[in-house]
């Protein structure tokens, strides 16, 4: 009896099934970040934005693992260098693939590789609040390790680009990071009762 169970799950159509509910969840991904992206918070002093988009990175990654949030980020990278409206506004004007090489691209630009830290150190070992915390301040440090290096390109100054990429958004950061880790402990607890 068991038999024809094993073989209805392997079927065509529910491998089709679960491909489309897997796009579907990168595809909504990358609309959440999008959202993200969309509260924000210009200082007058820096072309930086206080944004609640890495935010939504963090929780990407923490909630749909390595491999799905990269090739969400991925994609979002994608939507965002043809023009899609989906990073959050420039400062300094530029749209599309310009603001991606712009001053504050290098924060872009690691978006995968941040979700997909979130994600494999989550993964992997009891998943918990801690480990989701963790998870994110690895990935946070991963960031602006690459957003202050692009800075630099920029301004040719590490203390200049610290200035105007990192210090103004430490306290900040630390809200994100608490707030996706309970946020995906939860998920994942209610995930477990429903189980």
């Amino acid at each position: 009896m068991a038999k024809p169970a094993i073989q209805t799950l392997s079927s065509p159509q529910d491998r089709a099934l679960e491909a489309s509910r897997q796009v579907a969840l990168v595809v909504g991904a990358t609309l959440f970040v999008a959202l993200c992206a969309k509260v924000r918070i210009f200082l007058p002093f820096t072309p930086v934005p206080l944004t609640a988009q890495n935010f939504g990175v963090l929780l990407v990654g923490l909630l749909l693992g390595s491999r799905r949030g990269f090739a969400a980020l991925v994609l979002y990278l994608a939507e965002g260098a043809v023009g899609l409206p989906v990073f959050n506004q420039s400062a300094t004007g530029l749209l599309g693939i310009a603001q991606i090489l712009g001053p504050t691209g290098g924060f872009l630009m690691v978006y995968p590789f941040v979700a997909f830290l979130a994600g494999y150190v989550f993964e992997r070992g009891r998943k918990s609040f801690v480990r989701a915390a963790i998870a994110g301040l690895l990935a946070e440090i991963l960031l602006f390790a690459g957003g202050l290096t692009w800075l630099f390109v920029f301004t040719h100054s590490l203390a200049r680009a610290a200035y105007l990429g990192l210090y103004w958004f430490l306290a900040a950061e630390v809200i994100k990071i608490m707030l996706a880790a309970g946020i995906a402990n939860r998920w994942r607890k209610g995930a477990v009762k429903a189980q």
